[in-house]
């Protein structure tokens, strides 16, 4: 797409500080890092979100995903690490292109990217339950 940040990436049309890249993906550093290392692993293909890309091309990422963490283990030797995708602005999906952040993560680094939320009854989960398996 000729408007896409991300595609102008991948395409080299705009900067990027590239960690990883292969035929299907592209690993670089966010521009606003959440944590030293922050990394995005974008398809080279553009799908807007989880809903849209195609299996075969987020596998392609998954695997990519693998990988940088790995590297980022070894280079920025963190404590741990989150891997997100927002799918819709009500998400926080910021960039309308497929993209996951692999997060670097240190003890005590402040950074929140999780939710506290009450557990649910066996009722509400069943309800759920029942709601999916009418469209499988």
């Amino acid at each position: 797409m000729s408007d896409c940040t991300f595609c102008k990436i991948v395409a080299g049309r705009l900067p990027s500080h590239r960690v990883l890249e292969d035929e299907h993906a592209l690993a670089f550093l966010d521009i606003r890092p959440a944590s030293p290392g922050h990394t995005l692993v974008v398809p080279r293909v553009h799908a807007r979100d989880v809903w849209e890309i195609s299996e075969f091309s987020h596998g392609k990422v998954a695997d990519m995903v693998h990988r940088v963490a790995a590297l980022l283990k070894t280079a920025v030797a963190p404590d741990g690490v989150n891997v997100k995708h927002n799918a819709g602005e009500a998400a926080g999906q910021d960039v309308l292109h497929y993209h996951v952040h692999v997060v670097p993560r240190w003890h005590g680094d402040g950074l929140r990217l999780t939710w506290n939320s009450s557990p649910a009854s066996a009722r509400e989960l069943e309800k759920v339950l029942e709601r999916v398996a009418a469209v499988r």
